[in-house]
């Protein structure tokens, strides 16, 4: 296991900031749940540009990791599923949503593992905005880019759209190995957290 402290969450989201703004140019940031959202956060400080408004946030909810039985009942074991599972999406009927049409997207994870949520959540929000785009009549493309904290090293089950990886459109703001990562907000212990992140070697 790998401890990360809020620390570094904040010093990877200020490290990736620039590239972002140059490079993806975001209109909007969809923060996957739950381990998108404070990253996300994080993130729109970094993004902010004087006297321009705050990069809206959206939120969708999905769940691909699955708890395993423990004889532990302390000790929670969680393993990559297969299967993802949508508990919150966005309301494409609401203006403000139709509003990305055409629009640069940025989505956030804390991590890209099997890449199974990723490739869910860039293929259901693509079709979600071609039918968007359908009834208001617009043409232009809604240009979709992600950014997570870590990407493990390790063959993906999922794939991301073949223009969005020869455009770039990808970035992570560290690779790693494949090593179970414990993130600040998982913790009900911050200092024990805290503490065990500086006990343990580089990883």
């Amino acid at each position: 296991k790998v401890y990360v402290t809020y620390n570094e969450v904040h010093k990877l989201c200020q490290a990736s900031a620039d590239r972002i703004l140059n490079d993806f140019q975001p209109n909007l940031m969809i923060a996957i749940g739950g381990g998108g959202y404070v990253p996300a956060r994080i993130l729109r400080s970094f993004l902010k540009r004087p006297s321009a408004p705050n990069i809206p946030i959206q939120a969708i909810g999905l769940s691909l990791y699955e708890q395993l039985p423990s004889k532990d009942p302390s000790d929670h074991v969680e393993t990559p599923g297969t299967k993802v599972t949508r508990t919150q999406w966005l309301d494409f009927s609401s203006l403000e949503i139709s509003n990305l049409v055409g629009k640069n997207v940025l989505i956030v994870d804390e991590v890209d593992d099997t890449r199974t949520t990723l490739e869910y959540a860039v293929k259901e929000l693509q079709k979600d905005v071609e039918v968007a785009a359908q009834k208001l009549g617009k043409a232009s493309k809604t240009r979709f880019c992600i950014f997570v904290l870590h990407n493990k090293d390790k063959t993906k089950r999922g794939h991301l759209p073949q223009d969005m990886v020869d455009e770039g459109r990808y970035l992570a703001a560290r690779t790693v190995s494949d090593v179970w990562i414990n993130y600040p907000w998982e913790a009900t212990d911050i200092d024990e957290h805290d503490k065990l992140a500086g006990s343990q070697l580089e990883y």
